[in-house]
């Protein structure tokens, strides 16, 4: 007889606030304007919400000029976009509906401020994530310096030393890190400005927690989520750091491996933001049908945040 597996559900896990509005986004635009709508970039980065949506009729784009139709809606991904692209948009007669979540707009609006006060703005982020591009584009080119690492904060020059010093941050990075990465900019420019409240998200923090809370009782640890999913890839790096090294993304094309769950008896198991529940579930029927399971859920919050939905959906 096969020994007892122990498995720990992280919670929270997957959906956040943002990730819920901006998939409702999508179904009421389609239920409210027929089907095509087309949506900017993937609503969320997760292949299987993104592949339903299509079902029920989005079209996916990677900028307007691929918009066939411009009598149809766009819908702008939650990670926010440049100034640029409402404008575009305008330009071109298309009516669109932005899924951008609040709290990445609260770091726009930041920007924005920060920039009328006359500061020079360090953004600590990753370059080329779509909420990074967003967040640089709500200013002019050259406004914002992006920050990733502690050797940019050391091989960082300021020239202008009349300028004020701000830092902002993207809000689905790894707490750690990111606290490491402030503490060398603090020590470099003691005046510089923090953000009012913490830039990055509730919900990135608590699943960080949760995943913090049990690595290290974890022979193995699954983080199911995308590829390209900044938030989902930072809570594989939270769980090596926090004690389990055997942690791996559970991404549409990753094999499960059941050699190793086979060798283990404690498995951690947690999901990103933008991951669906119905796929920790699948995960863990593969994962127990075979063994006898005990399953904890270790609860580190309760989220009962909600965000409205834009006033032209109610």
């Amino acid at each position: 007889m096969k020994k007892e597996l122990k498995i720990y559900l992280a919670s929270p896990r997957g959906f956040c606030a943002g990730v819920k509005r901006a998939i409702e986004i999508v179904e009421k635009s389609i239920n409210k304007y027929g089907s095509p709508v087309y949506v900017r970039h993937e609503i969320v980065h997760n292949k299987q919400v993104v592949d339903e949506l299509k079902k029920k009729g989005a079209i996916f784009v990677d900028e307007l000029a691929d918009i066939k139709d411009n009598t149809r809606p766009v819908i702008f991904s939650a990670h926010g976009v440049p100034k640029s692209v409402p404008e575009e948009a305008k330009f071109k007669n298309l009516s669109y509906v932005d899924a951008t979540c609040p709290l990445v707009s609260k770091v726009h609006r930041e920007s924005e401020q920060l920039n009328k006060k006359g500061y020079e703005i360090l953004l600590i982020g990753h370059k080329n994530h779509p909420e990074v591009v967003g967040t640089m584009g709500q200013l002019p080119r050259g406004s914002i310096k992006l920050i990733e690492t502690k050797s940019d904060v050391e091989n960082l020059i300021i020239t202008d030393f009349k300028k004020p010093l701000a830092y902002i941050t993207q809000t689905t990075l790894s707490v750690d890190d990111t606290a490491e990465i402030i503490d060398c900019l603090k020590k470099k420019f003691p005046n510089i400005k923090s953000p009012v409240k913490e830039d990055i998200c509730y919900a990135t923090t608590n699943r960080q927690s949760a995943v913090k809370e049990i690595a290290s009782r974890c022979d193995i640890f699954f983080v199911v989520g995308s590829r390209n999913s900044s938030n989902s890839v930072r809570l594989v790096e939270v769980a090596k750091k926090a004690g389990c090294n055997n942690s791996h993304l559970m991404h549409s094309e990753k094999e499960i491996p059941y050699n190793e769950i086979n060798n283990s008896d404690t498995i951690g198991i947690s999901s990103g933001a933008s991951a669906p529940e119905k796929l920790v579930q699948a995960l863990l029927k593969n994962i127990t049908k075979d063994r006898k399971v005990s399953i904890e859920e270790v609860v580190v919050a309760e989220e009962k945040v909600v965000f409205k939905l834009p006033k032209e959906l109610n």
